[in-house]
């Protein structure tokens, strides 16, 4: 979310108060009776509301201090009912005093809006959405944000500023890490389960937070990989592969929306009527609120398309913008434009409107309820961890495992656990860590120490700092690995190298940990890899040279006992890549569903290549693997002529031919032949997990619509076009069994989107 302009430190921070104060103050506080009768509808308040008190519900602040009180202006502000919500606070004390402020001290007594920023977890730190994504488990995903929803809205958040829906296909890009990978269904899929897990069925519940998909749209296409950056996309792309997950979150009942920082084919997002009222709210039927970013408003003149402060402001309102989060331009400019003519006042009541009707559904009069302390202080529940734990071994991804060598042998005497990351805490975290605590992370280290079996005996040593140049811890480093019988390498990224304004145009190993690696292979120990990162990272040697290799992003609380678990074979790999991994940055952007060349590869000999590196990627989206082997046989596909209104049918013998259980995630992928554009070389429609015993074997049944065949075509209309279509079912996108099969007839079917293909 937050980016741009400095503005104050919004990380946890020691509350001012002990706990037991704190406690002290929430209960008398909560003993305050409000004999007030019931609140007027949002219609009927507005109309009583004045310019400035309307223009206050469209303000957005930060507190000056983000775990301390408000100051006494502030508090002004808030009595006059010129702050409609605030961001990120840290003190649940402030939080429900300035509550109080607004109940009982303003004119109408309209409540505050709490906001916080919960990618991944409020008190419990699950793995970052990148991570959860590599699960390819909506369910699991719903239940994360709802133990989220449930900690956060007890804490006094109203509001949460995720999920994050860009789609990206550039790694460089430090917020890859907080969005779902490359592909628009499966970042759909996890849409859907992001809005219903944080809502729930009633957003006024006690245990609910109203989600704000984020950012509209097309934030991940940045040029250079750069945050921020513009960007420059047909309306193909943007139909189809960027706007896709923001229409499952709408029709999902997402109660706002946040937009993106960078102009969208020349014109920012918070000033594009085109983005914000042609697509999301005709197209999609959005009708919740939309806010601006962090000071997105402000950097309009910036971008060369308002000539001031008023020039923007009337800008973001008419383009759609209902809240403007921490410029205070809305505040400082609007009512004098309201008064001036110069911007409707109709358009400031409707702003206003959708703001107070959040509120309502939100109950904040009909159902309040004051933050509770225990969030803030209290040790994590079991039940928290449990589910954390069971998040991060299912987004742990298996990319190399040369001669079986995981699950590791019981009969291990001494293991080697090398690498800055090993027993590192605050890292793990990730970045947009809530307010989680690096004392509840169980390290890399801690989770082998514990796990392994008795007898075997757990070394450490950090060999080198993650983006340091020095090579002195190398030697003790060594010397543990050749007294051991295997070496663990635990290395990546810090959590800052990810993130917000944290791209790369490097995508190896920070600092000296590559030659770290190197040096502990050649001692001739087997060596394991594990990658803490927040994005893919480009490591062809490793990929070579190490036999196993696991992608364990960065992970929250229970880090350490899930690789653990993973490495001693208590939990298989379940994982699987939502994004394709480089063999170089110079090869981005590389993804799976590209459009083919008039000279693909292996179709001649000037043909689309790199003559450095082969135009492969190192590992495709998709993969992963298990501990054990599954075999895919006997593919069917039905019926071979297909119409209008019609689905094909589609299935595979899956087989596990391996000595362990395993779960095969099976992924089903379309190809359109001929049609009036050029179309993707695969795109995914459908996956499942499936749970096999060994020697199990089971027939996996795909039910495809003929909708499903859709694109957007040069008109900018979504249509069907009849023609063969190739169908492939198999465990990545570079692999799997294919069959054909032709739909008999098409025609335009509808205007595009609402990014349904």
């Amino acid at each position: 979310m937050i980016g741009g302009s400095p503005r104050p430190v919004r990380r946890r921070q020691a509350l001012l108060a002990p706990p037991a104060l704190l406690l002290f103050l929430l209960l008398a506080m909560d003993a305050v009776v409000d004999a007030r009768p019931s609140p007027p509808s949002p219609r009927e308040l507005l109309s009583r509301m004045t310019i400035e008190e309307k223009v206050g519900q469209l303000v957005q602040e930060a507190p000056a201090q983000a775990a301390g009180r408000l100051s006494a202006e502030e508090k002004l502000r808030v009595r006059e009912g010129r702050v409609g919500s605030f961001l990120n606070w840290q003190d649940p004390i402030g939080m429900a005093e300035a509550q109080r402020l607004a109940r009982e001290e303003s004119r109408l007594g309209i409540p505050l809006l709490f906001a916080f920023d919960l990618l991944h977890g409020f008190r419990t730190i699950f793995p970052i959405p990148l991570a959860l994504a590599a699960a390819w488990n909506p369910p699991l995903v719903e239940e994360v944000a709802r133990l989220s929803a449930r900690e956060g809205r007890s804490a006094g958040i109203h509001w949460t500023f995720a999920p994050m829906l860009d789609v990206c296909r550039d790694p460089r890009w430090g917020r890859i890490a907080e969005g779902p990978g490359e592909d628009p269904f499966l970042a759909s899929a996890l849409a859907s389960a992001w809005v219903r897990g944080f809502q729930g069925d009633d957003l006024a519940a006690r245990d609910r937070l109203a989600a704000c998909p984020k950012h509209f749209v097309a934030y991940g296409a940045g040029e250079g990989g750069r945050d921020y950056a513009a960007v420059d996309l047909s309306l193909g792309k943007l139909f189809e592969v960027y706007l896709p997950p923001f229409a499952a979150a709408v029709r999902a009942g997402a109660a706002s929306v946040m937009t993106a920082f960078p102009s969208v084919n020349g014109l920012p997002v918070a000033a594009n009527p085109f983005l914000l009222q042609t697509l999301l709210r005709r197209k999609l039927g959005f009708q919740g609120v939309v806010v601006s970013d962090w000071n997105a408003v402000g950097e309009l003149p910036v971008h060369g398309i308002a000539s001031d402060a008023e020039d923007a402001v009337r800008l973001a309102l008419q383009a759609g913008v209902d809240i403007d989060m921490a410029s205070g331009l809305f505040a400082a400019k609007l009512p004098g434009l309201v008064r001036a003519g110069k911007v409707p006042e109709a358009l400031l009541d409707q702003a206003a409107l959708r703001v107070l009707a959040l509120k309502a559904g939100l109950g904040l009069w009909s159902n309040p309820a004051e933050p509770q302390v225990a969030p803030w202080v209290d040790p994590l529940p079991a039940t928290s961890r449990h589910l954390a734990l069971r998040a991060a071994r299912e987004a742990i991804v298996l990319l190399r495992n040369e001669g079986e060598i995981l699950p590791l042998s019981p009969r291990l005497r001494s293991i080697a656990v090398v690498g800055p990351l090993a027993d590192d805490r605050k890292n793990a975290l990730g970045p947009w860590p809530g307010i989680g605590r690096a004392e509840d992370v169980v390290t890399i280290l801690e989770g082998v120490r514990s796990r392994a079996p008795k007898g075997t005996h757990v070394l450490s040593a950090p060999g080198c700092a993650v983006a340091g140049q020095s090579t002195a811890g190398f030697s003790q480093a060594v010397d543990l690995a050749k007294s051991a019988d295997l070496v663990v390498a635990v290395v990546g990224e810090e959590a800052r190298m990810s993130g917000e304004a944290a791209s790369r145009a490097d995508l190896g190993l920070p600092g000296r940990q590559e030659e770290l690696v190197r040096t502990l292979v050649e001692t001739g120990r087997p060596v394991i890899v594990i990658l803490c990162s927040g994005r893919p990272l480009a490591l062809p040697w490793i990929a070579e040279h190490v036999p196993a290799v696991l992608a364990a992003w960065f992970l929250g609380v229970e880090s350490g006992n899930a690789i653990a678990d993973i490495l001693f074979g208590a939990a298989d790999p379940v994982g699987r890549l939502p994004v394709t991994i480089p063999r170089s940055a110079g090869q981005i952007p590389i993804y799976y569903g590209h459009t083919n060349t008039g000279r693909p590869p292996g179709s001649g000999r000037d043909v689309s290549k790199y003559i450095d590196v082969p135009e492969t990627p190192l590992f495709p989206f998709g993969y992963g693997l298990a501990y054990t082997r599954f075999a895919y046989r006997n593919i069917q596909v039905a019926p071979a002529l297909l119409s209008p209104g019609g689905s094909v049918e589609a299935s595979v013998l899956l087989s596990n031919e391996g000595s362990r259980a395993g779960e095969e995630t099976v992924q089903l992928y379309l190809r359109d032949q001929t049609a009036s554009l050029a179309r993707p070389i695969a795109e995914l429609k459908s996956f499942q997990r499936i749970f096999l015993k060994p020697g199990e074997e089971r027939r996996v049944r795909f039910s495809l619509p003929s909708e499903a065949l859709a694109f957007v075509g040069p008109d900018g209309e979504l249509r069907e076009e009849a023609g063969d279509f190739e169908l492939r079912i198999g465990p990545s996108a570079a692999s799997g069994l294919s069959a054909r099969f032709h739909f008999e007839k098409g025609g335009r079917i509808r205007p595009a989107p609402p990014g349904s293909p």
